[in-house]
């Protein structure tokens, strides 16, 4: 009987654990923001950033949730050093004056079980604007390797970059810009 009652109060616990809201790191090695414009109309151009830091933190039950999420503007990469450095500059980014860019959630949107879409305030070159990120895929499961929670997503967003102070040569390069992160994020237990 002892066994039984031991047995149903470890359930009862690791239940609430599941209910409980979750909190996930970003996983850098496995995150990557990137952004598409169309070129003077000969290609469209898709290029990245390489560091980003952050939070997810999940409530399924509940169906809520918030992001988090920092990227190192100076981390840009377009494959190309010359480039990443033109981009930097004032007309552009700016990241010896705003070397971050920034979105905080305001709210989450669920359709079933799954995140559908992510609202909150996007900042970049100190200009904040509200956006909506379209989630097309989202994934939690224990990480195979890692041995502890993980949840995945892809979302994406349009903007238009003369919104943020940085439309130098609109229309000849695209204003609109399609932002998408690829992101992946672990539960870490508390140390």
């Amino acid at each position: 009987m002892k066994r039984i009652a031991l047995i149903a109060a470890l359930a009862a616990v690791s239940f609430a654990a599941q209910a409980a809201p979750l909190t996930y790191t970003i996983d850098n090695s496995h995150t990557f923001p990137y952004f598409t414009y169309n070129h003077l109309g000969f290609s469209n151009q898709t290029h990245r950033f390489d560091k980003t830091s952050g939070t997810v933190t999940l409530d399924r039950k509940a169906k809520t949730g918030s992001v988090d999420v920092v990227i190192d503007a100076t981390s840009v990469n377009t494959g190309y050093a010359l480039f990443n450095e033109h981009i930097q500059a004032a007309d552009f980014f700016d990241t010896r004056t705003y070397p971050a860019i920034t979105f905080k959630s305001t709210g989450m949107r669920f359709k079933g079980e799954q995140p559908a879409s992510v609202t909150g305030d996007l900042t970049i070159k100190g200009v904040t604007r509200p956006v909506t990120l379209t989630i097309t895929h989202f994934k939690c499961q224990p990480h195979p390797m890692l041995k502890v929670e993980a949840c995945g997503a892809n979302a994406t967003t349009q903007v238009k970059r003369s919104e943020f102070n940085m439309g130098k040569n609109v229309p000849f390069v695209s204003d609109e810009v399609t932002l998408a992160i690829a992101i992946e994020a672990v539960n870490k237990p508390a140390q």
